[in-house]
């Protein structure tokens, strides 16, 4: 089956995931500081009368802040919540929200802050208590109310790593945005792709399928098997027109063994490589007249082991319209719906006849044998067919020269 490659764009001119729970410190403005003076906060002492303000020659009283606040006095949401002492030490801090549960939370072992151990939610109004021991030992309490930001007021990106995954050495790491990203650089510096052993890499911005904006990193050549990468970032406060960022991902994952594939579709052949070294070759049929198969570097994108394939997903109708309930041994290639898999219906075909409405078809056995040993990032290059594929049809920055891909980031 073959999706027609709609959204065609060139590129720009020019939960498992790891939280980092420590939150930099920022400039004063940046914080919301929850003492006796502070907006939309309350003072009280406790007991004792101590630490209810500060005088000259005397110690400052203890204080907390929350942090960081992204939104004029919105507080991050969707993040743990960090609080963090001022002139003393937390003992003991309670966040209710408003049916009346506490947040879970703990203060950390020199007294310097309080973390939640859940995320807040959006635009939820919140209030809180924490006592604290000022730097000279007097106790004091603290109690104060904030609201976390709207999800109207943010944009996020999502990301195709996963903590802890083993990918193929042609996957980019990609990023798209749920809004338009008016200032692309601001974002851009704040995301960061690292490598062991270190490679030349760039970030490329793009439009993907569906409108969003897009930015993809990839090394100038496939990464090296073995090559550990941490993806980094930290969009908290970046500005985006009325929007602001609130996310914090550090993401680390290994490329596996070096698994790629050839498709001639003049001699109607796969051949599977591991390591630089010929595996097996196996007859197939491609995309017939009209519905050639996608010419250039694809990437692996998903695998399952059967599938419903109904030619009106992708426009197909009249006499070439199909539906197949029951495809075995499926690898995606694209969005559009390029697909490796068993098509039995084209006994005979393989090796022979380029019959298929795009995909690359083979036996049964083959294409079980060829799914147990492809997975997710690993490269499928096309050669001898027509039309490249789309750089943002799933991921064909391979197809991008260097010098273009470079051009593509924000940053020159």
């Amino acid at each position: 089956m073959q999706h027609s490659q709609r959204g065609r764009s060139a590129l720009a001119g020019s939960r498992r995931r790891r939280r980092r729970l420590g939150v930099a410190a920022l400039a004063v403005a940046g914080f919301l500081t929850l003492a006796a003076c502070s907006q939309n906060a309350s003072s009280a002492a406790d007991d004792s009368k101590a630490g209810a303000g500060t005088a000259s020659g005397k110690a400052r009283a203890a204080a907390v802040s929350l942090s960081p606040v992204v939104k004029g006095d919105a507080v991050i949401a969707d993040e743990p919540l960090v609080l963090k002492a001022r002139d003393g030490k937390l003992s003991s801090v309670t966040v209710t929200a408003p049916d009346g549960k506490a947040l879970d939370g703990a203060v950390s072992a020199d007294g310097a802050s309080w973390t939640s151990a859940h995320a807040t939610a959006y635009d939820t109004a919140y209030t809180f208590k924490a006592r604290l021991t000022a730097a000279d030992g007097t106790k004091t309490s603290r109690t104060g109310s904030f609201r976390t930001v709207s999800k109207k007021d943010i944009f996020v990106g999502t990301y195709n790593v996963s903590q802890g995954s083993t990918v193929g050495v042609a996957l980019p790491v990609s990023v798209v945005f749920n809004r338009p990203v008016q200032d692309k650089a601001a974002v851009e510096r704040r995301l960061r792709v690292t490598s062991s052993p270190a490679a030349e890499g760039s970030w490329s911005w793009m439009k993907d399928r569906d409108g969003k904006d897009r930015v993809d990193y990839r090394p100038k050549e496939y990464w090296k098997p073995g090559t550990k990468v941490t993806f980094a970032m930290d969009l908290v406060g970046v500005k985006n027109g009325d929007l602001v960022g609130t996310q914090k991902r550090e993401i680390d994952f290994t490329v596996g063994k070096a698994v790629a594939t050839t498709v001639d579709v003049v001699k109607k052949t796969l051949t599977l490589t591991e390591n630089g070294r010929a595996v097996r070759t196996i007859p197939v049929s491609t995309g017939k007249k009209t519905f050639e198969t996608w010419n250039g570097t694809m990437v692996v994108l998903s695998k399952v082991p059967s599938i419903r394939m109904n030619s009106s997903t992708v426009g197909i109708f009249g006499p070439e319209a199909y539906d197949l309930g029951s495809v075995k041994w499926d690898v995606q290639l694209t969005p559009s719906g390029t697909y490796t898999h068993a098509a039995p219906w084209n006994e005979g075909k393989f090796g022979k006849v380029n019959g298929s409405h795009g995909c690359i078809g083979m036996s049964t056995a083959d294409a079980k044998w060829y799914f147990e040993r492809v997975g997710y990032g690993d490269p499928v290059t096309v050669v001898n067919s027509k039309d490249t594929v789309d750089v943002n049809n799933g991921y064909g920055d391979w197809n991008v020269d260097w010098a273009k891909w470079q051009a593509g980031s924000a940053l020159g």
